[in-house]
C-alpha cells in the first residue's frame, strides 16, 4: 500500500476510535458546569492535570518506548511489552512508597486515594492502547475508543447525576472507564500471553527502551509545565473559580488538538516505519496539517462567542474571552508536536527535552508575569509564546536529521492574521463582526491549496481504485 493511502487508512480508523472519545469532553461541557460550580470544576481540572503529570513518573515514560520499539522489526512483542508491564509494576512501588507525600501537596489533600487509583488506571490503559499500536491492531485500537467513550457517559452520568458524587464522581466516572478499557484490551489484544519475563535476553532490550524513555520523562514534565503550570498560577493568583472558567475555555481550543492526536497517531506509525523518501513525504504531510489547523481554529475565534453561549451554564459565559488566544497556542502545539516526531523517528529524546524545557520556562516566567498584569489572557499568551519558542527551535534543529520544507513566509503570514483576529475578537473593536468574517475568509483562502494539495496526496484515487 502507499505509504500516503496507508496514512490515510490509519487516520480514519483512528478518527473512528478516537474522535466519540474526545468529542464526549465537549458534549459533558454543559453536565460539567450545570452540576459543578467553577470552583468544583476547577478542583476536578486540577486533580486530572496533577494524575497526567505523575502517569509518566510513575511508568518512568515506558509508553512513548512501547510504541517506538514495538514499531521497530528487529524487537520481539514479547520483549517489549515484557519490560513495559515490569517497569510500570516498579512505578507503582514507587507511588505507594511516596504516598504520604501526596497528601502534604496543597490542593490534593482529602483526593490523593481516587488520585492514586486514577494514575494505576490512567498508566495501565495507555501501556495496553500503545502496545495494540505497535501490533498493528488499529481496529481494536479504535473499537476500544469507542467502548470506553460510552462507559464514560454512562459512569459520568451515574455519579455525577444519580450520585451527586461532585469532584470525586468526575474522577470515578473515568477510573472506572479506564478499568473496564485495561480489561477489554487485555482480553481481547491476548496482552498477556506476551508477558515472558525470560524473554529479555541479556536485559538488552530493556536497557535500550529505558535509555529512550527516561529522558522522555523530563520531556513530559516540561510539556506539562507549559500547558498546565498556569493553571496553578491562576488559582494562587486569581482562585479556583479563575481557574474553573480558564478550564472550561480550554476545552474549545482542544478542538483543534483533537483534531491533530487523531492524525497523529496514525502519522508516528508511517513517520516510523516509511523510509523512502522521507523529507519529501514530511514536507506534503506538514503543509497540509499546518493549513488544517490554522483554518480550525480561525473558525474556533470567529464562533468562540456563540460556542460558549450554546455549550456552558450562563455562570461560565466569560470565558469566551479567553478561547482566542489559546486557539492561537494551540495550533502551534499541533505544530510543535508534528516536528517532535522528527526526534521520534531519529531516537533523539535528549533533543526533544532541550527544545521542550525552553518552552516551559518561557511559560513559567512569562505566566507570573503577565497573569499578574492581564489577568487570564496572561496566561493564554504565554502559552502561545512558549509553543511558538519551541516551533522555531524544532524548525530549524530538526533539519539536521529531515530536511523538510516548513514555508516559513506562509506560517508568519498565518500566525499574524490568526492573532489579529484573536486580538479583534477579544476587544470587540468597531465593526469586529465583519472583520472578522474578512479574516477568517482570509484565512481559508491562504490554506485551501495548501490543505486540498495534502487531501489529493492522501485520499484515495478513484482511477485507482477502479485499475
Amino acid at each position: 500500500m502507499d505509504k500516503y493511502k496507508r496514512l490515510f487508512s490509519n487516520t480514519l480508523i483512528f478518527a473512528i476510535g478516537t474522535f466519540g472519545s474526545k468529542l464526549l469532553a465537549f458534549f459533558l461541557m454543559p453536565l460539567y458546569t450545570n452540576v459543578l460550580t467553577d470552583a468544583q470544576y476547577g478542583t476536578s481540572d486540577l486533580l486530572q492535570q496533577s494524575a497526567n503529570l505523575l502517569v509518566p513518573l510513575v511508568t518512568f515514560g515506558i509508553t512513548d518506548a512501547v510504541i517506538r520499539f514495538g514499531l521497530d522489526r528487529k524487537v520481539r512483542n514479547s520483549e517489549v511489552l515484557t519490560t513495559g508491564i515490569l517497569t510500570m509494576l516498579a512505578g507503582f512501588c514507587l507511588l505507594f512508597l511516596c504516598f504520604p507525600l501526596l497528601e502534604l501537596i496543597p490542593g490534593l489533600d482529602g483526593y490523593t486515594h481516587i488520585l492514586l487509583i486514577f494514575v494505576i488506571t490512567s498508566s495501565t490503559r495507555q501501556l495496553f492502547q500503545q502496545f495494540v499500536r505497535a501490533k498493528g491492531q488499529v481496529k481494536l485500537y479504535a473499537v476500544d475508543g469507542i467502548l470506553s467513550t460510552a462507559l464514560t457517559l454512562l459512569f459520568t452520568i451515574l455519579f455525577l447525576v444519580g450520585f451527586h458524587w461532585g469532584v470525586e464522581g468526575y474522577l470515578a466516572a473515568i477510573i472506572c472507564a479506564d478499568g473496564c478499557s485495561c480489561l477489554f484490551l487485555m482480553f481481547n489484544g491476548q496482552i498477556l500471553g506476551y508477558f515472558h519475563p525470560s524473554y529479555l535476553r541479556g536485559k538488552r532490550t530493556m536497557k535500550d527502551m529505558l535509555r529512550y524513555s527516561i529522558p522522555m520523562i523530563p520531556n513530559t514534565v516540561f510539556w506539562w509545565v507549559t500547558t498546565v503550570s498556569s493553571r496553578y498560577i491562576i488559582t494562587a493568583i486569581m482562585g479556583e473559580g479563575a481557574n474553573g472558567l480558564y478550564a472550561a475555555a480550554y476545552k474549545w481550543p482542544s478542538a483543534i488538538i483533537l483534531i491533530s492526536t487523531i492524525f497523529m497517531n496514525a502519522w508516528q506509525m508511517s513517520a516510523i516505519s516509511e523510509e523512502k523518501g522521507r523529507a519529501q513525504f514530511f514536507t506534503h504531510v506538514f503543509h497540509g496539517l499546518s493549513s488544517l489547523v490554522f483554518i480550525v481554529g480561525s473558525f474556533l475565534i470567529l464562533f468562540s462567542k456563540v460556542i460558549t453561549r450554546i455549550m456552558v451554564a450562563d455562570s461560565y459565559y466569560e470565558s469566551w474571552q479567553y478561547i482566542p488566544l489559546l486557539s492561537v497556542a494551540t495550533v502551534y502545539s499541533c505544530m510543535v508536536t508534528f516536528l517532535g516526531t522528527v526526534y521520534v523517528v531519529n531516537k533523539k529524546s535528549t533533543l526533544s527535552l532541550a527544545t521542550t524545557a525552553a518552552g516551559a520556562i518561557v511559560n513559567v516566567v512569562l505566566s507570573f508575569f503577565l497573569i499578574s498584569y492581564f489577568g487570564i489572557n496572561g496566561a493564554a499568551f504565554a502559552m502561545f509564546a512558549s509553543y511558538f519558542v519551541v516551533f522555531l527551535l524544532r524548525a530549524h534543529d530538526t533539519k539536521r536529521f529531515i530536511h523538510m520544507r516548513i514555508g516559513g513566509f506562509r506560517i508568519t503570514v498565518n500566525t499574524l492574521l490568526l492573532l489579529a483576529q484573536a486580538f479583534v475578537m477579544i476587544y470587540e473593536i468597531t465593526y469586529w463582526i465583519p472583520v472578522e468574517i474578512f479574516l477568517t475568509a482570509a484565512m481559508v483562502l491562504l490554506n485551501l491549496s495548501g490543505l486540498l494539495a495534502g487531501m489529493k496526496k492522501i485520499l484515495p484515487s478513484r482511477k485507482k481504485a477502479s485499475a
